[in-house]
C-alpha cells in the first residue's frame, strides 16, 4: 500500500523527491483542485470511496495509510 501510495503521490504532484513526510503544508503542489483528483486516484487505485468527512481528513501521506487502514487496505 506505502508504495502504492507515494507513487500516485509523486505522479500527480509531478515530483520524484516525494516521500513519507508529504503533506499540504510540505509540497506548494498540494491545492484544492489536486486534493481531489488525489481522491479520486486513491478510489480508483484501492477500490476504496471516502465520505465527504473523510475527504478533509487526509491532509498528508500519514493520513492517507490511517483512512486505508482503516478501510481494510492491507500495508506492503
Amino acid at each position: 500500500m506505502e508504495q502504492k501510495i507515494l507513487d500516485i503521490l509523486r505522479k500527480l504532484f509531478e515530483s520524484d523527491s516525494i516521500d513519507t513526510s508529504c503533506s499540504q503544508t510540505t509540497c506548494s503542489k498540494w491545492d484544492s483542485m489536486n486534493h481531489l483528483n488525489l481522491i479520486l486516484d486513491l478510489e480508483d487505485a484501492f477500490g476504496v470511496s471516502f465520505e465527504p468527512e473523510e475527504i478533509w481528513e487526509i491532509k498528508s501521506y500519514d493520513d492517507i495509510v490511517r483512512l486505508l487502514t482503516k478501510k481494510g487496505i492491507p500495508s506492503a
